[in-house]
C-alpha cells in the first residue's frame, strides 16, 4: 500500500507537479504507526490528475478531491489548497487552489498539517506540526476559535485525538473547546456518531468520557449521562459511590476490544436511575424500581436521536432491559435459564453484568455460576430441535390455537429441563395430558 502511494507520488513528480503525503498518514509514519491510508496533496490541478488518471473518481472535484484507484485500495489526491468563508460551521462555501502553505493552514491541528515528501524522505512542516507531535499535544493550527467555527465536528475530533493518541490538549486549545461545544449539536447527529463511536471503542475510553463531560460536549450531546452525578445508590450494593461514579468505573473495567454494544450499555445502563429514584419510607432504602424497562425506552430515544442503526440500537436495549435479571439466574428453571443464555446478545451482556458488579459489590457468584453453566451445555444446542411440533399435537386431536402453542412451549421446557430425552419420551408425554384433558 505504501510502496503503491510513493508511485503516484513520483509518478506526479515526473508529470511535473509537486507531490506529497499529507495529514493522518505523516502523523502516523512519524509516530511508527503503519497509517491505514494515504493520502497525497499535489500542486495539480483537478483535471491534470484526471488526465494521469482517467479512471480516477471526483469525489470531491469542487474541493479537488479526486479518488485513484490502485491495487484493491484506494488514495485521495488532492490538490493544494486554501478555503473560503464556512457560513454553516461544516464545510467552506469556496475554494482556492493555492500551495503547500496555505494548505497546511487550513488544516485543523498541527500534527494533521504535516507534508512528507517519500521520495527526498524529507518532512515539509510549515505549522509546526512535528514539534507539537514529540511534546505529544493537540494544537489548533491558528486560532482555535477560528477552527472550530469553521467546523464544528473539529472539537469532537479533538477530544478523538486526545484519546487514540494519548496526547494532552493544548490550554488554548482546550480553553476554546470549551467556548465553542454547545454549538456541537449545529453538526449532523451522523457526524458527532461517527466520532463518539472512535472514542468509544478505543481502549482508553473512559479518557474520551472524561474529556468529553469537562469540555461540555457531553452536556451537549448527551445530557442524560451529566444527570448521573449526584444520583445517590445504596451504599450496602454500591459502596463505590453515586450512579455517574459507577458508570465511570464500569467502563474502565472493559477489556480494550469490547464492542460498540457493550460500551454503549455500559454508558446507558442505569441511565433511568436518576428517574426512577425514590426513597422507600419504611425501610430508609434508596430504590430504582423499574429502572432496567424505562432505561431500555431512554436508551432507545438516545440512540435513534444519534442515528444509530437498528442493529445496534436492538444489542443496546437488550443489555439495558436485562442486566437486572442475571441476579435472579441461580433461581431460573433450567430451561428458563437456557432460553436466557441463548439471546442474541448474551456474550456481551454477560460481560455487562461482570463489569457492572466489579464497579459496585464485587461479588461474582453468579458470574461464575453461569460460566459453569456455559461449560455444562457446551455439549449440546441450548436451544435444540423441538421434539414435538403442531401437527403432533393436531394429530392427537387438539384443536389450532393459543393453548396449542402453550402447550408446545411447556414440551420444550421439559425438552431442555431434561425431562424429556427422546421424541418418544414428549409422544407419551402428550399422549397422557390427552387423556387427562
Amino acid at each position: 500500500m505504501e510502496s503503491t502511494a510513493v508511485a503516484i507520488v513520483r509518478e506526479l513528480l515526473a508529470a511535473g507537479h509537486e507531490a506529497c503525503f499529507a495529514g493522518g498518514c505523516v502523523r502516523d509514519l512519524l509516530r511508527g504507526v503503519a497509517p491505514k491510508d494515504y493520502d497525497i496533496a499535489t500542486s495539480a490541478r483537478p483535471d491534470e490528475i484526471l488526465r494521469l488518471y482517467p479512471k480516477a473518481d471526483a469525489i470531491g472535484a469542487h474541493f479537488g478531491v479526486m479518488l485513484v484507484k490502485r491495487g484493491g485500495h484506494a488514495y485521495e489526491v488532492a490538490t493544494f489548497r486554501e478555503d473560503g468563508d464556512y457560513h454553516d460551521g461544516r464545510r467552506p462555501t469556496s475554494v482556492t487552489f493555492s500551495d503547500a502553505v496555505a494548505d497546511a493552514r487550513r488544516r485543523d491541528f498541527t500534527i494533521n498539517g504535516m507534508f512528507y515528501d517519500p521520495v527526498a524522505g524529507e518532512v515539509i512542516d510549515h505549522v509546526a506540526g512535528r514539534a507539537d507531535l514529540e511534546a505529544r499535544l493537540i494544537r489548533s493550527i491558528g486560532r482555535p476559535e477560528d477552527r472550530f467555527r469553521e467546523d464544528y465536528l473539529r472539537l469532537l475530533r479533538a477530544i478523538r485525538f486526545a484519546t487514540l493518541l494519548g496526547f494532552e490538549i493544548e490550554p488554548g486549545t482546550w480553553q476554546a473547546i470549551r467556548g465553542v461545544a454547545p454549538h456541537i449539536t449545529e453538526i449532523s447527529p451522523e457526524r458527532i456518531r461517527e466520532e463518539l463511536d472512535k472514542i468509544w471503542k478505543s481502549p482508553h475510553r473512559l479518557r474520551g468520557f472524561d474529556l468529553l463531560v469537562e469540555s461540555g460536549l457531553m452536556r451537549a450531546i448527551l445530557p442524560e449521562v451529566l444527570d448521573l452525578q449526584g444520583c445517590e445508590q445504596p451504599p450496602q450494593f454500591h459502596p463505590e459511590g453515586d450512579v455517574f461514579v459507577h458508570t465511570r468505573l464500569m467502563l474502565s473495567l472493559l477489556p480494550p476490544d469490547a464492542s460498540l454494544p457493550l460500551v454503549l450499555s455500559v454508558v446507558f445502563h442505569d441511565i433511568a436511575k436518576p428517574a426512577t429514584f425514590s426513597l422507600d419510607p419504611a425501610e430508609g432504602r434508596i430504590r430504582f424500581n423499574g429502572h432496567e424497562k424505562v432505561g431500555a425506552e431512554m436508551t432507545a430515544t438516545i440512540l435513534r436521536r444519534l442515528r444509530y442503526p437498528n442493529a445496534v440500537i436492538d444489542a443496546v436495549v437488550s443489555g439495558v432491559a436485562h442486566h437486572m435479571q442475571f441476579k435472579d439466574v441461580t433461581k431460573m428453571r433450567t430451561a428458563t435459564l437456557k432460553r436466557f443464555m441463548a439471546r442474541d446478545h448474551f456474550a456481551d451482556e454477560l460481560e455487562l453484568h461482570r463489569v457492572d458488579c466489579l464497579g459496585s459489590h464485587r461479588l461474582l457468584g453468579n458470574y461464575d455460576y453461569l460460566l459453569a453453566k456455559q461449560e455444562e451445555f457446551a455439549s449440546a444446542p441450548l436451544l435444540p430441535k423441538w421434539f414435538l411440533q403442531g401437527g403432533d399435537l393436531i394429530a392427537q386431536g387438539w384443536r389450532p390455537g393459543p393453548d396449542l402453542g402453550n402447550l408446545l412451549t411447556e414440551a420444550h421446557d421439559l425438552q431442555l429441563d431434561g425431562t424429556h430425552t427422546s421424541r418418544e419420551d414428549a409422544l407419551a408425554w402428550l399422549k397422557e395430558k390427552k387423556r387427562n384433558a
